[in-house]
């Protein structure tokens, strides 16, 4: 399985440059940003971004094992993969690809729930979508300035996928992304590659998402003994 994910992976994040290149640019741009079609050219992009996505993807394989949590992951690699290029580069998290990937993560958890007829991993995909999303959306309501609309939208996807695989997933992915966020930003700030109030959140999310996978169940562990 893990050389499966590996290839299925690499293939799809050939797509990428496909991918960002489809989103529309902004009508009402009052900042200047750097072109989604400029991003999609980038040199080397379609080989760098397979390659980053099958390492993901065999990371995500490693650490889940065999199950359906692949189902609901895999998919994702790719689209996280453009998603933190983009958000990197232009500081926003289209809407035009978050909304698709919903549906497809929605879609992933409800084909598991029907061949496995597992109601737990249901339930905490939902609950998850819940708390990541009300977490995210209070702090943006608090502070909108040090944190977009789109790392809102995102933290939803990011809660469902991680709730469905466990409580310590979600919980140490969730947190994981706020502390790497944090001390993140502020490094990259003392080293003046962001600026310390303009600096993309999104990147930080996604690999909250898989240090959530990788030390989840054992902060779960942990906890119940």
């Amino acid at each position: 399985m893990f050389l499966v994910s590996l290839a299925v992976c690499g293939v799809a994040g050939l797509g990428v440059p496909t991918l960002v290149r489809a989103v529309p640019e902004p009508e009402n741009d009052d900042e200047p940003k750097e072109l989604y079609a400029d991003v999609a050219a980038l040199p080397g992009l379609a080989w760098k971004a397979a390659l980053f996505s099958a390492v993901i993807g065999g990371v995500v394989a490693a650490t889940v094992g065999a199950t359906w949590h692949l189902l609901v992951l895999l998919p994702l690699v790719p689209v996280g993969v453009a998603l933190g290029l983009v958000d990197w580069r232009t500081r926003l998290l289209p809407t035009r690809i978050i909304a698709p990937t919903y549906a497809l993560v929605i879609v992933g958890v409800l084909v598991v729930w029907a061949v496995t007829g597992d109601t737990s991993d249901l339930a905490r995909a939902g609950l998850g979508w819940v708390i990541a999303g009300f977490l995210f959306f209070v702090l943006w309501f608090v502070h909108p300035r040090g944190l977009g609309y789109g790392d809102v939208r995102l933290s939803g996807i990011l809660g469902i996928a991680l709730g469905h695989v466990g409580w310590g997933e979600l919980f140490v992915g969730v947190y994981a992304g706020f502390l790497l966020g944090g001390v993140g930003g502020l490094l990259l700030s003392r080293l003046r590659i962001v600026e310390r109030k303009d600096y993309p959140f999104g990147p930080f999310m996604l690999v909250g998402v898989l240090v959530g996978l990788l030390v989840g169940p054992a902060a779960a562990a942990y906890y119940n003994r």
